[in-house]
């Protein structure tokens, strides 16, 4: 068995003394592994950094084969992004969530095609952090953990929600959720549609919001936690803005 597709590097860990085991989010057929030959070389090493982009040749005895790819790059994302420790703090951890998050050898093509986009914008601070928040809020949805954000959990309302139950993951509006305001978490306008753009601080709540959902809605399953690199851009986003 073989295919070819597109694909960006997550993920490559050692295998023996000269090859590498690579987690690759291909577009057509979601987080695919194989055996990289060469893979701890030179020549390799370089294009196995997460977050870039790729032409992926499997090949393997079957489909619950290991097998091994052939790689051609087609962007250097990873160069690119450390030219700038913000770029490549949002880099590291969208990465690292994908890793975590996607199932092996299933498709999930809308959150390739966001996550695509968000990496193409790592250069842009003011638009790449809401980017994320966004992309997650689509990989929770996709994964069959979204959220619902339209109407109030306790009363039904849809205006003025700015809150979403941690329990429920529900939005609530403003009346209903003031006497638990302590417990809710934020969300910014922008994350619900009813704006395009958002401020540092809108972003860093709704990463606030999403991290949650992912971290106890599908981490846990698998006795995960955020990873350390997805926790780490809140804390250089914070310390930027803030």
């Amino acid at each position: 068995m073989n295919f070819t597709d597109h694909g960006i590097i997550l993920n490559a860990r050692a295998h023996g003394e000269t090859h590498a085991v690579a987690d690759i989010f291909t577009l057509e057929r979601g987080r695919w592994s194989g055996l990289v030959y060469g893979g701890q070389g030179r020549k390799m090493r370089p294009l196995l950094q997460p977050g870039n982009e790729v032409q992926a040749d499997w090949t393997g005895r079957s489909e619950d084969s290991l097998g091994h790819f052939a790689l051609e790059l087609t962007r250097a994302r990873a160069g690119e992004a450390m030219q700038d420790k913000l770029s490549l703090a949002g880099l590291s951890a969208a990465c690292a969530l994908a890793y975590a998050c996607l199932p092996e050898r299933e498709a999930h093509a809308p959150s390739y095609a966001a996550m695509s986009v968000l990496l193409d914008n790592l250069d842009d601070i003011d638009v790449w952090p809401a980017l994320m928040a966004r992309w997650e809020l689509g990989l929770l949805a996709e994964l069959g953990f979204g959220l619902t954000l339209d109407r109030c959990a306790s009363t039904g309302a849809r205006e003025n929600l700015i809150y979403v139950s941690p329990r429920s993951a529900c939005a609530v509006s403003e009346d209903a959720g003031a006497p638990y305001k302590d417990k809710m978490l934020p969300l910014p306008a922008f994350l619900k549609g009813d704006c395009a753009e958002a401020s540092p601080e809108e972003a860093l709540d709704a990463l606030q919001t999403t991290g949650h959902f992912i971290e106890t809605r599908i981490l846990h399953l698998t006795n995960k936690q955020l990873p350390e690199a997805r926790r780490r851009v809140v804390e250089v986003l914070r310390s930027q803005f803030m």
